[in-house]
């Protein structure tokens, strides 16, 4: 059901970004085909990035985040009625079957809103954490997007457990709380499959389960549903891997029912969540070159590359390596790209096997940098690893910052692990920052387009 597939490339010289941008100045991440895109106002000093309401009708100009939606809390009323994601299935909720690497800041939340577990923090206090079947939690995240300029999410929906009722029903609350938030915080949101885990009936299982949406939820007639293109945006993410199920049949047949339904109110403008190496059949990708039709048939193209590189060296020669080559693939076959940026990476308690902080923030530089990059390259939209993902440890949102906040066991990064505190909202800033460089604001320099607390250096 994750996601990370760590494969780190080495690290070399690093191109001057103004080499790199002068590389891919003849080319954007919009396709050939697309409409010339007009600059954006720029926003007021100190007015939110986006304003009150997110244009719903494009992805452009937009960071848009992925959005887990996946944790569960025993009493939190939902039809599952155990942890969910913040400790392992079936087996005593303890320091030893912890999920997550991360904890989240819940300073915020209302009493109503925490779930007590077995854990102490370092002062002898139980350790909560939240449920996103709480409304008033999901609530909380998209005033937290309003309030930080951020345009919204891609809802998660794994298809491997839909045909549990019991999960069904959890994810359905959750959908509801997420068109909630974001239509009271004027915010955006998207549904994005995840194939992962699903060995079989993966074609009947999304049919029916976008029928479930579209004709029993009516999700794409919320105002605060995203369009592209004229058509509601649907992702789907996995085809493609070689660590997945899917064939290259099923991929082009459901491709088909979702682009060219008789139907039309089924149809979508389609994302599609790929390898890192689609293009060159490498790396994570499945060989068969029967998926490089299904590749070139989406309407937007998202490379997952979240553990390919783990600095700024190796983000820069992934970039002039892989990405570069892959705008001009995609702009040769219509199809336009959306590019992941991640803030580090770690999931030691999930994988006890890997390291702890495996891949350093590094006070948000390393994400700082692949927004240079992308935006560099003419990305005019963006896809955030992840808003919530507390397990892998690319979650963006509140944070614990340093070890008094967290639990004293087993062990999680904080926001301070590479020696350089900030505090629990700094990747919320960090994103609305890149929203506004989307948006059309002049895009610094510096390795920060903000001052760490207490050094110069950035915006103030």
């Amino acid at each position: 059901m994750h996601r990370g597939g760590l494969t780190v490339v080495r690290a070399r010289a690093a191109l001057p970004l103004a080499i790199l941008g002068m590389l891919w100045t003849l080319g954007a991440c919009r396709s050939a085909g697309s409409p010339p895109l007009p600059r954006a106002p720029r926003p007021a000093p100190g007015a939110a990035a986006l304003g009150p309401e997110v244009d719903a009708s494009t992805m452009d100009r937009k960071l848009i985040f992925g959005y887990q939606g996946w944790f569960g809390c025993p009493d939190d009323g939902s039809p599952l009625r155990r942890w969910e994601h913040w400790f392992r299935r079936d087996v005593p909720a303890s320091p030893a079957t912890v999920h997550v690497d991360f904890w989240p800041d819940m300073s915020e939340l209302g009493p109503d809103e925490h779930c007590v577990t077995p854990l102490r923090l370092s002062d002898g206090r139980p350790a909560s954490v939240y449920s996103a079947y709480n409304p008033k939690t999901v609530n909380r995240h998209f005033r937290w997007m309003k309030e930080y300029g951020l345009a919204g999410v891609f809802l998660q929906r794994f298809t491997g457990g839909l045909r549990s009722a019991e999960m069904r029903g959890f994810r359905d609350g959750v959908v509801h709380n997420v068109r909630a938030g974001a239509e009271e915080h004027g915010r955006v949101f998207a549904v994005m499959y995840d194939i992962s885990g699903q060995r079989e009936g993966l074609v009947e299982t999304l049919e029916r389960d976008w029928i479930h949406l579209v004709d029993e939820l009516r999700v794409t007639e919320s105002p605060r549903y995203l369009h592209h293109r004229g058509k509601p945006v649907l992702a789907i993410w996995g085809f493609g891997f070689h660590d997945r199920y899917a064939a290259p049949g099923e991929a082009a047949e459901l491709i088909e029912f979702f682009k060219n339904n008789p139907d039309p109110r089924y149809r979508v403008t389609l994302v599609g969540g790929v390898p890192s190496r689609w293009r060159a059949r490498g790396y994570d990708t499945n060989p068969n070159p029967e998926w490089d039709r299904v590749y070139r048939a989406f309407d937007v193209i998202s490379p997952w590359t979240v553990g390919r590189f783990r600095d700024a060296a190796t983000a820069d020669r992934f970039y002039q390596e892989v990405i570069a080559p892959d705008l001009d693939a995609a702009r040769g076959s219509g199809i336009e790209y959306l590019p992941v940026v991640f803030p580090g990476f770690s999931w030691h308690n999930l994988k006890g096997s890997s390291p702890l902080n495996q891949i350093p923030r590094r006070g948000g530089r390393f994400f700082w940098r692949q927004v240079q990059n992308a935006l560099r390259a003419h990305c005019t939209m963006l896809y955030g690893a992840m808003f919530d993902e507390v397990d892998e440890g690319t979650a963006m949102y509140k944070l614990g910052a340093s070890p008094s906040e967290v639990p004293s066991e087993p062990g999680f990064v904080t926001l301070d692990a590479d020696r350089e505190p900030v505090p629990s909202d700094w990747y919320l800033r960090l994103a609305g920052e890149a929203q506004k460089m989307l948006r059309g604001e002049p895009m610094p320099a510096a390795e920060l387009p903000l001052a760490l607390p207490g050094r110069s250096g950035g915006r103030p």
